[in-house]
């Protein structure tokens, strides 16, 4: 197995980069990125300390209000050449995130990079956009609009499933409105955030508006969520870190951004083209090796079409080409870790003793054994209180179960803590919207599964956070409202002197 993408010498400094330039951490404790496709170390690095994150805070803090003062066309023109120095970058960027998340070339050259690339595009454009709102005199003599304005520094923490896309989704909407952005990406998964920051400055974005601290969650990233210079936190990750990042946001009144877990159902009604929703459930429950919070990972399929499409989805699991990420021809990649792989394994080793595993349910052997694999797993006959139905397992598991009535499926599909994504498969029009309705999620797909585009939001409901990721609503929550009032006649503050005090 290879990589052509050389780590070591790209980051020779260090792995944080704050004010404009790389350095080591100073928390005395070294942290290896693995490449999951083989269990090697590709690259160690030290740790951030809580005094790194108060120098990059500092950093971010001190570039403020010279960005703060850009124009929005000035911010928008640096965020455009962002985009293009990325394009230039596309290749390396490509590999580095298939190296150390373990994804297949295929998806981060097709899916991850172009995406960050479009992310990139749209925010240059919404820059030009950050408008409040005019009005007119509500109050007699009084003129009043509303202001937006940048918050201050946002310190983010992104997950290690999609690294630089997640990178993308926390700085540009930030940097965008005029903030500036310390990130802490995960420890597993740092080296595309840091290529994302030094392709910032190679762009011209001025030193410290972009910072990025590579340290250990409970150290370094609770340390940036409870700083007190940091004015707004957002998160992506799962819901119990969430809970923990809301209770120490709060000790400051932050504002706060959550996009944390998911459970998604991918309901297939009985008048549903049936390869297509068979071909939509294995790619939406495979993409990324499962290791996505829009995953589509509880399949509910009304009666008659049960039996055609379990057996439909097994036979294509079992199609799915595992291999060397850097190969083009593989399909499914390992997991992100050994850890995450033997999670997996474990929730589907407890599955056994209550429902049946169709297909998968083990690592591959031979050539892959030591890498972080799991074969495509498909299990049916399990309760909609089990453990694989109720809880995110976040590797390449796929529940079906069966439903009778349009009610129930619905009824179904909403019956987990979380909200963040779900399908609904039918060709009747009308079958369709009412699930889009009912299933209370931030995004339903109809008859399709994963697609997602930079001007459209994404976010959840429930237990899945809230808060808008991309789009223009993702723009508008970093920003705060002000509303200014004037006096256009200079009698008027006398008359609310007159109401208060009288003639005095």
């Amino acid at each position: 197995m290879g990589n052509r993408f050389q780590v070591t010498d790209r980051f020779a400094d260090g792995a944080q980069y704050i004010g404009g330039r790389l350095r080591p951490g100073t928390s005395g404790h070294e942290h290896s990125v693995v490449d999951p496709a083989t269990g090697e170390s590709v690259y160690t690095y030290e740790l951030a300390s809580t005094a790194d994150v108060d120098a990059a805070v500092a950093a971010a803090r001190d570039a403020f209000p010279g960005w703060a003062g850009a124009t929005p066309g000035e911010r928008s023109d640096a965020l455009h050449r962002l985009a293009g120095v990325l394009a230039g970058q596309a290749e390396d960027l490509a590999l580095a995130e298939s190296l150390q998340c373990g994804k297949p070339i295929r998806l981060t050259t097709e899916f991850d990079v172009p995406g960050t690339i479009d992310n990139t595009a749209f925010f240059a454009g919404a820059a030009r956009h950050l408008q409040g709102q005019s009005a007119g005199e509500y109050s007699g003599d009084h003129t009043s609009y509303v202001r937006r304005e940048p918050i201050g520094v946002v310190g983010s923490i992104a997950p290690w499933n999609y690294p630089l896309q997640m990178a993308a989704w926390k700085i540009l909407p930030a940097i965008a409105a005029g903030n500036t952005i310390v990130l802490k990406p995960a420890e597993l998964t740092p080296l595309t955030s840091l290529m994302f920051a030094q392709a910032a400055k190679e762009a011209g974005l001025p030193d410290g508006v972009v910072n990025i601290v590579t340290g250990a969650g409970r150290e370094a990233g609770e340390h940036l969520v409870g700083h007190p210079d940091v004015a707004m936190t957002s998160f992506t990750g799962s819901t119990p870190v969430g809970k923990r990042v809301a209770e120490i946001a709060t000790a400051t009144v932050k504002r706060l951004h959550l996009e944390l877990g998911g459970k998604a159902p991918f309901v297939v009604f009985d008048d549903a083209d049936l390869e297509a929703a068979a071909h939509g459930a294995v790619a939406a429950s495979l993409i990324n090796t499962g290791q996505d919070c829009t995953a589509a990972t509880r399949a509910y399929v009304q009666r008659p079409l049960f039996d055609a499409f379990v057996a439909r989805v097994a036979a294509l699991m079992e199609t799915v080409r595992l291999g060397d990420p850097a190969d083009p021809a593989t399909d499914l990649g390992p997991l992100v870790s050994h850890a995450q792989r033997d999670r997996v394994a474990a929730f589907v080793e407890r599955a056994r003793g209550y429902a049946t595993v169709v297909t998968g349910g083990e690592a591959p052997g031979g050539a892959l054994a030591n890498g972080a694999y799991y074969r495509p797993t498909l299990i049916t006959g399990a309760a909609q209180d089990s453990e694989v139905v109720q809880s995110e397992i976040f590797g390449p598991v796929l529940v079906v179960l069966p439903f009778d009535g349009d009610e129930e499926g619905i009824r179904l599909a909403n019956d987990t803590p979380y909200g963040l994504a779900a399908s609904a498969w039918s060709r009747d029009v009308y079958r369709a919207n009412r699930a889009t309705r009912e299933i209370k999620a931030g995004c339903v797909w109809v008859n399709d599964h994963i697609p997602i585009i930079s001007e459209m939001p994404h976010g959840g409901y429930k237990a899945s956070g809230f808060g808008k990721d991309m789009s223009a609503y993702s723009f508008e929550e970093y920003t705060q409202v002000k509303h200014v009032m004037f006096d256009n006649t200079a009698v008027a503050a006398k008359d609310w002197h007159r109401t208060i005090f009288g003639d005095r």
